[in-house]
């Protein structure tokens, strides 16, 4: 009781996740009597570290760092545009398909959603989108980024799960195109009943112009999913490449790279980097107390006394960490639970290890747009100007076809594995 006290209380005074985890870990060794721990208590924290998928998270972030200093952003929209831009609310839909550019190359939602939200969202005002619209539209793209390879949840979890990343990477592929599915129904859906402004079609040279200066921002992704599909790089060695091709794209665009942009630019990557490393040191000490303490079979047996079926299962796990997500950070909250909740799944319920953390990420992540805490809403009002409230009033079709992908993913692992 003293454990869960002290973890109940750090969290509501706000203590960074980490300390969270290495506090509680600590106390728990105190409270139990067996200080004998402690003499191993530093080497469980290192051996957090000792992986070399987690490379991998700070070479995808300096990525996608190179990739905003190198303004690819406005070339995504406009091959975008190529593509959907002659459909009733085209721009809705460009909206959509270059936030699935975006999250194939910066691989985090939160960044996505400042970019996307500077970009998208005063163009989408002034062709008369309603604002409330125009924001929960991009808001809602930036979903995508924790599903559609590379993911750097998928990475952490991969990290945690002790799967191949690459084999995560492609779990989600399935998964990112249906949500991208859903929410293009929807955006179909308010047109018609809104009655959204035509769009118009790309002449064929102006759209061959957007192709072509959108091509080097593709081979992102091409390095990275192709690389591993193909087995001529592990992820980690497909990120290196990406972010050297990601810093030559920058290097050339046009807007030269000068040292103390640089400097700042590595500077953002190594402290966002260290924190999420950090957090998953801290995880590795936590998770070694759950083990000791047996908590996943106790949670289990209470679990399994209320029902058998693995869909109920998952069920009831979305439910539970709809909750989590709502107050927690979605990274900090795969770190949190993924030690807990796995071997119940995969050990009880004999639920496939891919189709879990699918599940997990997206439902954590779906905390960046939920009240109370929901840093997306913020961050897309902050940019834009536009209150969260009108935000959040347009926002929920697309959280209601989430919520319906995430039942679809639950009920059929083929979504996930099917192209294991």
């Amino acid at each position: 009781m003293t454990t869960v006290a002290v973890f109940i209380l750090c969290m509501f005074c706000a203590v960074p996740v980490a300390f969270v985890l290495i506090l509680t870990a600590i106390t728990y060794v105190q409270a139990s009597g067996n200080a004998v721990l402690f003499d191993s208590f530093a080497q469980q924290l290192f051996s957090g570290l000792e992986n070399y998928g987690l490379l991998a998270i700070p070479l995808f972030m300096m990525t996608g760092e190179l990739m905003n200093e190198g303004g690819m952003t406005p070339r995504l929209v406009q091959a975008a545009r190529v593509f959907v831009g002659g459909f009733r609310g085209g721009l809705a839909y460009i909206n959509l398909l270059a936030n699935m550019f975006m999250a194939a190359i910066i691989g985090s939602a939160a960044s996505q959603i400042a970019v996307m939200s500077r970009a998208m969202v005063p163009a989408m005002k002034q062709e008369g989108y309603r604002p409330g619209f125009a924001a929960a539209t991009t808001a809602a793209g930036g979903l995508l980024a924790p599903v559609v390879p590379p993911s750097m949840m998928f990475v952490i979890y991969g990290v945690l799960a002790q799967l191949p990343i690459g084999d995560m990477f492609i779990a989600g592929i399935l998964p990112g195109l249906l949500l991208f599915g859903a929410f293009v129904i929807v955006v179909t859906v308010i047109g018609i009943a809104q009655g959204f402004p035509h769009g118009q079609w790309m002449t064929r040279l102006d759209a061959a112009r957007a192709l072509l200066g959108c091509l080097p921002a593709s081979l992102i992704p091409i390095t990275i999913i192709g690389g591993i599909l193909f087995g001529v790089a592990t992820p980690t060695e497909s990120a290196a490449v990406a972010s050297l091709v990601a810093f030559a794209m920058a290097w050339f665009s046009g807007q030269r790279l000068t040292l103390p942009r640089l400097f700042s630019l590595f500077r953002r990557t190594a402290v966002n980097s260290g924190m999420v490393v950090f957090m998953i040191a801290a995880a590795n000490v936590f998770g070694w107390v759950v083990v000791y303490e047996a908590l996943p079979q106790k949670l289990a047996a209470s679990i399994t006394a209320i029902t058998s079926d693995p869909f109920l299962f998952l069920l009831i796990v979305n439910a539970m960490l709809l909750f989590v997500g709502m107050l927690i950070d979605g990274i900090a909250a795969v770190i949190l639970v993924t030690p807990i909740l796995l071997p119940i799944a995969t050990g009880s319920y004999d639920i496939d290890p891919f189709q879990f953390g699918v599940v997990l990420c997206l439902n954590l992540v779906l905390g960046l747009l939920t009240p109370p805490v929901g840093v997306g809403l913020f961050i897309t009002s902050s940019m834009t100007g536009i209150r969260v409230a009108e935000i959040l009033s347009a926002l929920w079709p697309f959280l209601l076809a989430v919520a319906i992908v995430l039942v679809a993913l639950s009920y059929w692992p083929l979504l996930s594995t099917a192209l294991l």
